[in-house]
């Protein structure tokens, strides 16, 4: 069976899966009593809170708190009780391999996708059944004290926010419980669960606060396709076999790197040319469409800082060239530029700016590292844009301040952020035959022969550019 492709039939078996589980769960009052109180209790202490809030702010003048304070109420009320999916979702395989259930159930005619999709049901629907029973408390109690109701949009948003914050929970928690041998480790990694939703849930706050709730279609969207990389990720990795053969998770640190050096030396000899010619060469065959993929962002970055060029316009005394052109050398001299001790600046601020951009990167499947690469473009486009709106050629700007370093900068960016974006992609799908762990540092290999044979060198490069060349051409454009 195709991963991601389900039949009627499979559903079908996938909710005999649930039903079971989701009885037995109903069975367990530690369940039960947490998914009581987050429904009843918790909904009735945010409708007081909203009321005397209102009438606080009310009394000194500042209605828009309280206008603000219910809908970010009600969305908190929605998250609350999704957070026992996740102790849920953790216990879904680890927990029956400790309490001894897991080989008849893994021993069972269903197939693994039939097994994964209804253990992930079972943790997903009490505690999405227990939240919207949680919004309809909350929303009564408002109507009852405040006559508030909702805009049918927001409702729906605040739904359908809940709704996927709770599968992405599940996901993810269900990928650990089946990578894991115990359910202490499977709640230690439950961090890089919680944290991520904890921010989540703060920037959530803050646009609601902010008034732009059309903001949260963008979050809703961006949780929707980290599901799916997780859904397939988990289907991908899940095998009975290693469910039942792994007894103990083990972290072989000098294996790990002999398994690293050896693909990242791979057939060279101790040759750095025939470094170059086999391996980097190999290594970006195997990034083509990471390649691709980043230079589009960066191309995307471009337009999306023109577009915000017009939104954001600085006053137009700013962008008077005319004022900034006496003295520009002297100027730029004091940053440090025309001088030796500016090229190891830049070169630093540039090699930390990537490795900030990798190591966020590799907990967020690459997709942290692209946006913070496409800074530099997205800025390019913005301070261009800033340019043609005062009247000056945008094109010359990118002559004089871009292209110069520009043209060793950009493609190191692309290259690391393929790179990135392959290091995390490891994750979801390693190669046939490989453990996740063996096709991380696979790709951990390929990420060090770019970044160091080709990244480091480039950077350099464009150091170098920047520092005495590109000032150069400014001052002679710009300066008297």
């Amino acid at each position: 069976m195709a991963a991601g492709t389900l039949s009627r039939s499979d559903f079908s078996r996938a909710f005999v899966i649930a039903r079971r589980e989701i009885r037995d769960g109903f069975r367990d009052w530690r369940i039960i009593a947490p998914i009581l109180v987050l429904t009843l209790f918790f909904p009735a202490l945010m409708n007081f809170t909203a009321s005397q809030a209102v009438a606080f702010v009310s009394e000194y003048g500042a209605p828009v708190i309280g206008d603000r304070l219910i809908p970010f109420l009600l969305m908190i009320v929605g998250f609350f009780p999704i957070s026992v999916s996740l102790v849920i979702a953790l216990e879904s395989f680890v927990g029956e391999k400790e309490r001894f259930s897991l080989e008849p159930l893994l021993t069972s005619p269903l197939s693994n996708i039939q097994l994964y999709v209804g253990k992930t049901l079972a943790a997903t629907v009490p505690p999405l059944l227990a939240a919207y029973l949680g919004i309809i408390v909350y929303l009564v109690g408002l109507y009852i004290s405040l006559r508030w109701t909702p805009p049918p949009v927001l409702l729906l948003q605040i739904v359908t926010l809940t709704t996927v914050q709770a599968t992405v929970m599940v996901s993810g928690a269900v990928v650990i419980s089946t990578q894991t041998t115990s359910v202490r480790a499977a709640n230690l990694l439950a961090s890089f669960i919680v944290i991520p939703m904890a921010l989540l849930v703060q920037g959530e706050s803050l646009v609601m606060f902010w008034g732009r709730y059309d903001v949260l279609w963008v979050i809703i969207f961006g949780l929707v396709m980290i599901n799916a990389v997780l859904v397939r990720m988990g289907v991908r990795l899940f095998n009975r076999e290693e469910l039942l053969g792994r007894e103990l998770d083990e972290l072989n640190f000098p294996q790990m790197a002999r398994v690293c050096w050896r693909e990242f030396a791979g057939e060279a000899k101790g040759s750095l040319f025939r470094w170059y010619q086999i391996e980097v060469t190999k290594s970006l065959r195997h990034m083509r469409w990471p390649i691709l993929m980043m230079a589009l962002a960066s191309v995307a970055g471009y337009f999306v800082g023109q577009y915000y060029a017009s939104v954001f316009q600085f006053p137009p005394e700013m962008m008077d060239l005319t004022n900034i052109s006496s003295g520009l050398r002297e100027r730029l001299e004091q940053f440090g530029l025309f001088s030796a001790s500016g090229v190891g600046l830049i070169l630093f601020q540039n090699l930390r700016a990537v490795l900030i951009a990798a190591a966020l990167g590799v907990f967020s499947f690459g997709v942290l590292a692209v946006v913070i690469l496409m800074l530099p473009t997205t800025l390019a486009g913005y301070f261009a844009g800033q340019l043609a709106l005062a009247g000056y050629n945008p094109f010359l700007f990118l002559i004089a301040f871009i292209l110069p370093h520009g043209i060793l900068e950009i493609p190191a960016v692309i290259l690391v952020g393929a790179a990135t974006i392959n290091l995390g992609a490891s994750l979801i799908s390693p190669p046939p035959g490989k453990t996740v762990i063996d096709g991380w540092l696979m790709a951990l290999a390929d990420w060090l022969k770019i970044f160091i044979g080709l990244v480091v060198p480039m950077l350099a490069g464009a150091a170098l550019l920047e520092v005495f060349v590109t000032p150069n051409i400014v001052v002679a454009m710009l300066g008297r």
